[in-house]
This record gives C-alpha cells, structure tokens and sequence, in this order.
C-alpha cells in the first residue's frame, strides 16, 4: 500500500494518519451485501433540498454507537438540540460502547450495524477490513453549515486525509488533536521565566530550575514515550520531511539521522544532569503528571491537547495551564518553530448496510454546526476541526487557548506521522525509553532499540506494510 503525501504545505503535511488500518482489520465483505448492492441502507427516505441535502426522512432515528472514552458520549446527544432546525422529528438515539471491534463486528457480518460509529478507542476496527461496506463522506464536506457556509471551507486543513483510506474518504475525524509542551504560566511568570523555543534554552531553564529545587521534566512508566513523540517533532523540524518519511517507512538507520541524534544526545544530557524527576520508570502516569501539575516539582511536560481535562482534578488551583510548540535543534531548522504535530481525531464512519445513512450523515452536520462544535470545546476542553468556535478567552481554559494559537500559528506548517500506531511498536518501544529516562540505558543504546524495533517490522513480510511519499 502506498500513501501520498498531501498538501497542506509542500514542505510538511503526512497524508494519512491511517489509525489502525494495518491491523486488526476483519473479512465481512463476504458475509453481508457489498456496498453496491446495499442500495444506501434500507429505511424511509426523505426529499432532498438545501436544508436537507442528504434526503433524511423526517420522523426518522439514527442509531449511533459511540465510544465512551476519554470524552464521553454526552457531545453526541446534544446534536438533538439542533437537529430538528433541519429535518422534522429527526433524533439521534446515542448506545455509548467500549469495546467498539468485539461488540460491533458481529453486527456488521450480520448486515445490520448501527447508522453511525464511533470507531474509536483500542479495540477500534481495521478500517480496511470494512472499506467497502462504508459510505463516502466527501458530500458531507460539500454540503453547507447549518449556518449556510460550505463545510469544506470551515475546517482545518488536512481533516480528510486521516479518514481517507485508498483513496476513500470514509472517516470524519471530529477532534484536533495539538501536540505541544505544557507549563503553568502562573510559576513561569513568578520566576521570570520564559518557554524555550531551542533545546539550549530548555537547557538553561533546567539549571535555573535546579536552583529552585526543581526538575526540568518528570515521566510516568506508561507514559514514557511521550518524549518519544517530542524527540521526533523536534528531529522533524530540525530535518523536515527526510527525517519523517525515513522514520515512517522504517528505513535502515532512520533512528540515526544527525536531527534525530542532535535531539536524544540533549535529552541525554538532561537526564545525566538530573533534569528529570526520579523514579518515574515505576510511576503511575497520571501520578507522575499530577507531580508537574499538582506538586509543581517539573517545570514542563510533553503531551496532546487532552491533557488539562485528562488532569483536571489533579491540577494546582490557577496553574493557567499553557501550551507551546515542541523546541527546536538549532535557530535555523528545516521547518519553522511555530510548525507543529497536529491531526485530527475520533473517526466518526456512516456503513452503508445501516437503516438510515441519511440520517447519519445529517448528524454528523449538526456536529459540525458552530453551535455543537462551540459545545464540545466547551464541555470537553479541545477544539474541534471547526474553526473559529472558541472564544477568546477559551471558556476560561489557557490550554484550550493555547491549542487554537498554535494552530493559528502554525497555518499550513502542520505535520504527522502515524508508524508507531500503525504498527502497534509502542509497547515495546516503552521498555527502552524507560530506560533511558530512568538514566540506566544511554542514547547509543536507545538509538539501538528503537532501531531494533523497526527493523523487525521491516523485515517481517507477514506484516503489510505502508509506504508514505
């Protein structure tokens, strides 16, 4: 399989963030109707128009299953509030699920899955299993706004190309996902401190942090790759789409690309100099964050967008939580310092054996309204592919307007990558990075592992592999 890059910039963009394409996919197309003959799903059927571009039968449900994870299922009933503006009677009735594969894959064999899914979470299903039973969704981007503007022009760039698979766009991702370095601005501004735009800088900010009694960075056991994704943000801009590109078609001796060594051989010395908050190798992740957001022990820490509401209950009162890009090598990188790693998430998908596909793609509108979208950020702490829905003041959350900046930052200079999801290598990834944070493995041998790593997946033809460009 071959992705093509596509462009939000030439220099930037990875198409297609595949999720979990490569793996866990299932055989159904044999075991139900194929998606020429399902005729668009079997229930009533109403007249198109403009308000109603979809043809939804009014008085009609939609049966959605949606993942119950981090954000809940609530954002999804509330599109009932707006629904009925468009369609007469029409209703949204929401059957929140964990295990989305297990529970969903007998109903899609059977030909009778839900009218719309959210195929989220760990036990997500390959969307390439399914593929042809899913309806496309580009005359969902072509359709207007409840607010009468076309729906193409109102997202983020790029927000089809992780839920385009061969060619296909049957996936809307709804949730922007920023990834980024977090503080608390209240203990920044107290001490005179400023977020540093180069490793050098980060370097000094830990020695002035050191005479405080405080660490630079803190790590927990299950969350210690998360400065795997730091190291490779940084690498990329420092090298720009070779070092990306080597990384994701696990290319020999991708790993020792200098922008990659420049960023592990820093984050070496930063270890060595006891920067990092001991004993995060045997923390609890969430207990280790809440020794940053809670205990102000660390100064910084590395994650996604999620991670003020994912600690809002173990967050210091008027932390003023605040994001910033991840830091550069030198002062003239390949990509700007303001370019980031962002993609969109939560793949929303509409099957076509489902009973009212109409009805589906309607409420995937509603979601897309500013009133729902506006809704989410809101309740949920994290924008979604809609801009210009948060205020401001972000509803009083800096890290939500902390996101919406660095997107508008960064424009087109937007990137991602997806080998390690697509091939499940976190897990053995974790080992060798705990190490290294723990001070018990140096760069050499990090470098050695992760190469390791790729390598056996290179070379395993029993794995299908994806090749970016």
């Amino acid at each position: 399989m071959t992705i093509r890059a596509g462009s939000l910039d030439r220099r930037t963009l990875l198409r297609g963030a595949i999720a979990t394409a490569a793996v866990g996919s299932f055989a159904v197309a044999c075991s139900s109707p194929s998606s020429k003959d399902s005729g668009g799903g079997s229930g009533p059927k109403g007249e198109k128009s403009a308000t109603n571009p979809f043809g939804v039968a009014a008085n009609s449900t939609v049966e959605a299953a949606i993942f119950d994870g981090g954000y809940g299922t609530d954002y999804v009933d509330y599109t009932n509030q707006v629904l009925g503006s468009q369609v007469k009677g029409l209703k949204v009735k929401v059957d929140p699920v964990v295990d989305i594969a297990p529970q969903l894959q007998p109903r899609f064999v059977g030909g009778n899955p839900p009218d719309l899914i959210d195929n989220s979470g760990e036990d997500q299903i390959g969307f390439l299993g399914i593929l042809d039973q899913l309806e496309e969704l580009d005359d969902l981007f072509e359709a207007n706004t409840y607010e009468g503007k076309k729906i193409a022009d109102i997202v983020y760039p790029g927000v089809k190309d992780p839920g385009t698979f061969r060619d296909k766009f049957v996936a809307l991702n709804y949730v922007m996902t920023v990834y980024g370095v977090w503080y608390s601005k209240t203990l920044f501004e107290e001490n005179g401190w400023t977020p540093p735009k180069t490793w050098d800088e980060a370097l000094d900010l830990g020695q002035q942090a050191k005479k405080k009694g405080k660490y630079l960075f803190v790590h927990g056991k299950e969350a210690a790759t998360y400065y795997r994704t730091l190291l490779i943000d940084s690498a990329i801009k420092e090298g720009g789409d070779e070092v990306r590109l080597a990384l994701e078609n696990l290319e020999k001796g991708c790993w020792s690309h200098p922008a990659v060594q420049g960023v592990i051989k820093v984050m070496e010395t930063m270890v060595r100099q006891k920067m990092f908050v001991p004993g995060g190798s045997g923390t609890q992740f969430q207990k280790a964050q809440a020794i940053w957001s809670n205990d102000q022990k660390a100064l910084l820490y590395p994650s996604g967008g999620w991670i003020e509401n994912e600690m809002k209950k173990a967050t210091k009162a008027d932390f003023q939580m605040t994001g910033f890009p991840s830091m550069t090598l030198t002062d003239k990188p390949a990509l700007p310092y303001e370019s980031l790693r962002a993609a969109a998430g939560e793949p929303f998908i509409v099957p076509r054996q489902g009973k009212n596909p109409a009805g589906a793609k309607e409420v995937l509108r509603a979601m897309l309204s500013e009133k729902a979208a506006a809704n989410f950020s809101k309740t949920k702490l994290a924008p979604t592919i809609v801009k210009g829905t948060v205020p401001a003041d972000g509803y009083g959350s800096t890290a939500l307007v902390s996101q919406t900046t660095m997107l508008e930052a960064a424009g087109t200079n937007i990137f991602n990558y997806m080998f390690v999801e697509t091939y499940g290598m976190n897990t053995d990834q974790l080992v060798p990075w705990n190490s290294f944070l723990a001070g018990d493995l140096d760069g050499k041998g990090l470098t050695s592992a992760l190469q390791k790593i790729s390598d056996k997946v290179r070379e395993d033809d029993s794995v299908d592999k994806v090749k970016v460009s």
